[in-house]
């Protein structure tokens, strides 16, 4: 399958979810609003598991937050990634450790790991409410325009 024949079947397969979702507007774009969220921070293999319980404290669709999370897939995750560890190099305001890497004992190895795995959390975290926050307001666009 070739990747604009995946994008295409990937993106249908989100539209037709999205589709059968059932709520009030503010319902389906919370949930949409906090998989997005959490999808944006490198948390990959939790995110499900994270926006769930994060959709029912604030009562949102867990269905739609589901499907948020998605905004992080194999093709894109890597940009996402890329843009989180960045943001949070700039806002820690610390230089890429990879310039000069002077590794000489496994603790100097996993204190490089935390250093940007912090960067990686900050950066997602920042770029994840903006986003949120956009999904949330498209999500509720459509919902409410569809609903009429």
């Amino acid at each position: 399958m070739s990747l604009k024949n995946y994008f295409s079947h990937y993106t249908h397969k989100i539209i037709q979810s999205f589709k059968e979702l059932h709520g009030n507007p503010h319902y389906l774009a919370m949930g949409m609003g906090i998989g997005v969220f959490v999808g944006m921070t490198p948390t990959f293999p939790l995110h499900t598991i994270l926006s769930v319980p994060l959709a029912h404290l604030f009562r949102g669709s867990k269905r739609a937050a589901m499907l948020g999370v998605w905004i992080s897939n194999p093709i894109t995750l890597p940009f996402c990634y890329y843009l989180d560890y960045k943001l949070g190099m700039l806002i820690l305001n610390k230089p890429s450790p990879f310039t000069s890497l002077d590794l000489n004992s496994l603790t100097d190895v996993l204190n490089l790991g935390t250093e940007i795995a912090g960067a990686m959390l900050l950066g997602g975290l920042i770029l994840g409410a903006p986003l949120g926050i956009l999904a949330y307001m498209t999500t509720h666009h459509v919902a409410k325009a569809t609903n009429s």
